[in-house]
């Protein structure tokens, strides 16, 4: 599977698919199983690209701090390397603020789909973010809602296991979490590429008034409540995933 560097930081990736490249941004510490819910709909149609974040999975894990622009630069590296020309953006919690700052700060951005971010780091409780790490007790609950977790345990084990496996974990996961709550995102007004936030009602990492003043404050960007907590957007993917389709399937054409 391929790697690239930026700088002398590795970071691996993987690509699957034919047809307009939508890149998948991972949030604070998790692993590249974030997205599977998403990936079997979106590849076919779509090439997509997962990437571990420095710090997590297959990638190099330097020390820290780390920020977002650096992140963002990291992802440069990736799009760069695969030849990827243009893209759609998706990303959850931090990587939805990396994804603001690279349709800002680079060219290859056409559409941005944000779940449970926000503009700044100061609308994030870094408490709650915390509590979702993997070595914290319960890390699931911030995550899910209790009947999401109550009603497939054997999910829920799964998803303990991918977890194990692939998360950041240790001072490479606070570095990360300390990227997402030191964001400032440039002006968003300049942020011109259609967007779509989704924000869990539940949410107690990102407030919902928060992520409804993201969509607001971008010129082409719309907003949608989703029941749920900070992974909303797996707790009700077929759903979220079907939105996804649709919006990308709109700016394609």
């Amino acid at each position: 599977m391929p790697t690239t560097r930026n700088r002398d930081v590795s970071l691996y990736y993987e690509a699957d698919g034919d047809g307009p490249t939508v890149v998948f941004i991972n949030d604070v510490g998790y692993g590249a199983w974030l997205w599977g819910w998403h990936y079997d709909a979106v590849a076919g149609p779509y090439e997509t690209v997962v990437w571990d974040l420095r710090g997590t999975g297959r990638s190099d894990a330097p020390a820290g701090p780390y920020d977002v622009e650096t992140l963002t630069a990291d992802l440069e590296a990736v799009l760069a390397d695969h030849g990827v020309g243009s893209a759609h953006l998706v990303g959850a919690g931090l990587g939805g603020m990396v994804a603001l700052k690279y349709a800002h700060q680079y060219n290859r951005a056409r559409s941005l789909t944000l779940y449970c971010t926000a503009g700044s780091g100061d609308a994030v409780d870094r408490e709650k973010l915390d509590s979702l790490a993997l070595d914290a007790p319960s890390s699931l609950e911030g995550a899910f809602s209790p009947a999401f977790r109550d009603h497939d345990p054997d999910l829920m084990e799964q998803i303990a296991g991918w977890r194990a496996e692939e998360d950041a974990t240790g001072e490479a996961r606070a570095a990360q979490a300390g990227a997402m709550t030191g964001f400032d995102s440039p002006p968003l007004y300049e942020i011109t590429q259609p967007a779509e936030v989704y924000y869990g009602l539940n949410d107690p990492v990102v407030k919902s008034d928060a992520a409804q003043s993201l969509a607001a404050d971008l010129p082409r960007g719309t907003g949608e409540a989703v029941e749920g907590r900070h992974c909303c957007y797996i707790e009700y993917a077929p759903a979220v995933t079907d939105r996804l389709l649709a919006f990308l399937d709109e700016q394609t054409d």
